[in-house]
C-alpha cells in the first residue's frame, strides 16, 4: 500500500496539480452550470456540434461587454480592457489543447483552416468552458493575491454579463453534422 501511495503522489508533482487553496474560486451561476450540462449532452451523448462559425462569436462577446462595461463604469474600462484581452489569448490557446470533445476535433481543423483564430470561429458555449478550467490555468500564472481578488471580481461580473444576455449568446439547439458539411456552410 505505501508504494501506491507514493507513487500517487509523486505523479501529482510531476503533473504540476496545485494545492486546493492556489485556485481562485470562480462561482458559475446556476444557469450557466445547466448551460454547461445541456452543452455536454448535446455533443458527447447526441451527437451534435455548435454549428460555425458562431454569431455572436467570442470577440464579439467581449467587445459588448466592454461596451456594457465603459458605459456603467467608463473610469474602469482600460483594466477590463486588459483582462478581456487575456481572456481572448487564453481561450484562443485552450480551446484545442482542453476545450474541446472528441468529437469536435475534426471541426475545430476545418473552423480554422482559413487562418482565423477560434475567437473568431466559436461562441458563448465554448467560452463558457474555458471558465471551469480559468482557476487551473490562473494558477499557473504567478499573479499577486490582491490582483488575483479583482480578477476574479470581474471575472464574476463577466459570468453575470453572460448570464443576463444567455439567450441572446447561446444556442438552444445543436445540429447534427455530417462529414461533407463543413463549417463554411450556414
Amino acid at each position: 500500500m505505501r508504494g501506491k501511495k507514493r507513487r500517487k503522489d509523486s505523479f501529482n508533482k510531476e503533473k504540476g496539480d496545485l494545492p486546493l487553496e492556489k485556485l481562485m474560486s470562480l462561482q458559475i451561476p446556476a444557469t450557466l452550470k445547466k448551460q454547461l450540462v445541456d452543452d455536454c449532452e448535446f455533443v458527447t451523448h447526441l451527437g451534435k456540434l455548435v454549428k460555425l462559425p458562431r454569431t455572436p462569436n467570442v470577440d464579439g462577446i467581449l467587445k459588448k461587454y466592454l461596451y456594457y462595461r465603459s458605459k456603467k463604469d467608463g473610469s474602469r474600462a482600460e483594466s477590463v480592457g486588459e483582462i478581456l484581452n487575456g481572456l481572448r489569448c487564453y481561450f484562443d490557446k485552450a480551446l484545442p489543447v482542453m476545450l474541446l470533445y472528441k468529437s469536435e476535433r475534426k471541426q475545430y481543423v476545418d473552423a480554422i483552416k482559413d487562418n482565423n483564430s477560434p475567437s473568431e470561429v466559436y461562441g458563448a458555449e465554448h467560452l463558457l468552458r474555458l471558465f471551469v478550467k480559468l482557476p487551473e490555468l490562473i494558477a499557473h500564472a504567478n499573479i499577486e493575491e490582491e490582483t488575483l481578488t479583482e480578477l476574479q471580481q470581474k471575472l464574476v461580473d463577466f459570468l453575470k454579463f453572460l448570464q443576463k444576455n444567455q439567450n441572446t449568446f447561446f444556442l438552444s439547439t445543436y445540429h447534427v453534422l455530417e462529414d461533407t458539411e463543413t463549417s463554411s456552410n450556414q
